[in-house]
């Protein structure tokens, strides 16, 4: 890939500019508009958050390494890797999850909905979601600083515990059981909860009327759209280290390995703030209110 290392080089910076950007335009709408201080609002600004902290821990070392003529990264910073984008990954999902309740309450329950979904319980489903997968990476790399090395390439363009604890001369059974665990418990469990939801939405709309029933798509959709394509990524990753090196060329074991960061954050602003009309409204105003001081300030 370093043949053409600036052309990756300069995508690689307009991609990381534009997630956050976009991501950050998404985020200030919803937090400067009183009306929009809603659970459902509020779920997207974090998701979009937790896309801003997945790019922020990736792209600049990445984009370093374009540019470096031999990629290297310290011990400590790969754990620090490690721990990021874990926590990116699983913070996805029990958000997701989460989103899925809130769905679920306001479609099905409609009636105790805002009695149920108020503000602090919002508040409390973000900080349980956060605090149950920082919990889970915490134990797992723990469970990875304890293992001697006995090599030091990885074949990745990022540090993940997989490729961490392939590197270590002593038995690894105890990280390979853990996580399996994890992947259970967020993996196999958020993408469940997610599912089980939306079934009982499904059967919800099934004895509605149409108006109800296009409503119901036009919120659950894009939030199906993201997690099938988020859970689908993290399968690819997790067998992909399976496969001899050989089996995939390189070029698309690294586009493939990497899409989680392009793709998925770019993915919340565009779904989210442009499918729902009432936050791609705001933004627009945001924007030509922008464009209108600027020009005075101009002239």
């Amino acid at each position: 890939m370093s043949e053409i290392k600036f052309l990756y080089s300069a995508l690689v910076f307009l991609c990381f500019t534009m997630i956050v950007l976009s991501n950050c335009a998404v985020i200030s709408t919803i937090k400067l508009h009183g009306d929009l201080q809603e659970p459902m609002y509020i779920f997207i600004g974090f998701l979009c958050l937790n896309g801003l902290y997945g790019s922020v821990a990736f792209f600049p070392l990445f984009f370093i390494n374009l540019l470096s003529k031999t990629q290297v990264i310290s011990y400590s910073g790969c754990l620090i890797q490690v721990f990021c984008f874990h926590t990116y990954f699983g913070c996805e999902l029990t958000i997701l999850a989460v989103m899925a309740f809130d769905r679920y309450l306001s479609i099905c329950n409609p009636l105790r909905y805002h009695s149920i979904m108020t503000l602090t319980t919002v508040f409390k489903l973000i900080g349980v979601a956060w605090f149950y997968v920082i919990i889970l990476i915490t134990i797992h790399v723990i469970l990875t600083i304890r293992l001697p090395l006995c090599g030091s390439v990885i074949e990745k363009v990022y540090c993940d515990n997989w490729s961490v604890v392939n590197l270590s001369c002593i038995d690894t059974t105890v990280n390979n059981v853990y996580g399996l665990l994890i992947t259970a418990t967020i993996i196999g469990l958020m993408p469940g909860l997610i599912l089980f939801s939306y079934v009982q939405i499904l059967k919800t709309c099934v004895h509605s009327s149409k108006d109800f029933r296009g409503k119901a798509l036009q919120t659950c959709t894009p939030h199906l759209v993201t997690m099938s394509y988020f859970v689908a990524d993290i399968l690819f990753e997790i067998l992909l280290p399976r496969f001899p090196n050989t089996y995939l060329p390189i070029e698309l074991r690294v586009l493939m390995s990497v899409q989680n960061f392009f793709i998925v954050p770019l993915l919340h602003p565009l779904i989210y703030g442009w499918t729902l009309k009432e936050i791609r409204v705001r933004l627009l105003k945001m924007l030509r209110a922008r464009k209108c001081v600027d020009f005075q300030f101009n002239l």
